[in-house]
């Protein structure tokens, strides 16, 4: 059977917002069932982490923006994702506030690239070792709780192919690679560790795009950030988008139920834009992740990118209140709430 087919057959499924108080007449929140547990890698074992990146570009400080986006929504957050760049430790102490709280405690997702100014190959020579080590330390000493950690996320379209440039797709394998053995030796045990594509079918058919893959030994969950933009009418058609031009590639999540069988997949960042020709298209969008969410079974985090100011456009989730409305329905769903998150 060819690549194409084996894909294929493993399918399950089709392809300025004003803050609110809670919305009235919510459908309660199910609680967990003592039946469900969370494994080493952070795996829920009944349905799937709810998250969110939130009030992103608005000036907010994270504590403020979590607060904010779980009042807008009428829904705790199991997953708050952050951003980190360079010399920066992580997570800082707002971080670690929210992962604490005694009411709600949250994972943290936090997004690392290492640095900006070296190559992927400086990293993996040891560039920025002494960075990795200092890490390392801040995270033994304040943090021993488990969280997710995934390094320079997206990489993707900052490829370059050209020899010597430090750049390639096995290089940025390497990096990844450098930087997670490191931590390790140093003796950080506790980061669950995150491979983040773009989920876009265009970089998938590139000739080193299964060259950028660190290796399952470094790897524990493998993530996509695909956004709803005019090719996507519902949530599989987000999932596993295709394009014409690109006949060979099956979709990102029948990719991964190939390639990565035994690996649970994370949506580390999805939104949906608005449609000025079809305002109801947001409404639309979150209930078709709500009916049919349980048909990929391997998500087991989905992690919402909240933000007027998104690079193409406006993700806010409640831009219109029925908008808002599916979205709390969404986020308050069973197949979100069964399993809760680990107090530290």
């Amino acid at each position: 059977m060819g690549l194409a087919a084996v894909l294929a057959a493993c399918s399950t499924g089709p392809g300025g917002a004003v803050q609110k108080p809670a919305r009235a007449g919510n459908p309660p929140l199910v609680a967990d069932s003592p039946d469900c547990a969370v494994t080493g890698r952070l795996i829920p074992s009944c349905g799937a982490w709810w998250g969110i990146a939130p009030e992103i570009f608005t000036g907010l400080d994270v504590v403020e923006a979590v607060a904010s986006a779980e009042r807008r929504m009428a829904a705790p957050a199991d997953i708050v994702h952050v951003y980190h760049r360079g010399k920066e430790l992580f997570p800082n102490e707002k971080e670690i506030r929210l992962a604490r709280d005694p009411e709600h405690p949250r994972l943290l997702l936090i997004n690392w690239k290492p640095s900006l100014t070296h190559t992927w190959a400086e990293v993996a020579g040891g560039a920025v070792d002494d960075r990795i080590d200092r890490l390392a330390d801040h995270l033994r000493r304040t943090f021993p709780e488990r969280f997710f950690l995934t390094i320079h996320h997206e990489p993707e379209n900052d490829v370059g192919s050209a020899a010597g440039s430090g750049m390639r797709a096995k290089d940025y394998a390497a990096m990844f690679r450098h930087v997670v053995l490191r931590l390790r030796h140093k003796g950080v045990k506790n980061a669950v560790t995150v491979m983040t594509y773009m989920g876009a079918p265009n970089w998938a058919v590139k000739p080193w795009f299964e060259e950028l893959y660190p290796g399952d030994d470094v790897v524990d969950w493998v993530a996509m950030d695909p956004y709803a933009d005019h090719r996507v009418q519902d949530f599989g058609s987000l999932v596993n988008k295709t394009r014409a031009d690109f006949d060979e590639w099956p979709g990102f999540y029948r990719w991964m139920q190939w390639r990565f069988p035994g690996k649970p997949v994370m949506i580390a960042e999805w939104g949906v834009f608005e449609r000025p020709d079809d305002p109801a298209f947001k409404r639309a969008f979150f209930e078709s992740v709500r009916h049919q969410i349980r048909r990929y079974p391997q998500i087991k985090a989905m992690v919402y990118f909240d933000s007027p100011h998104a690079p193409r456009g406006d993700t806010r989730f409640d831009t219109a209140e029925t908008a808002g409305k599916a979205f709390t329905e969404l986020a308050r769903d069973p197949h979100f709430r069964a399993t809760r998150v680990p107090r530290p």
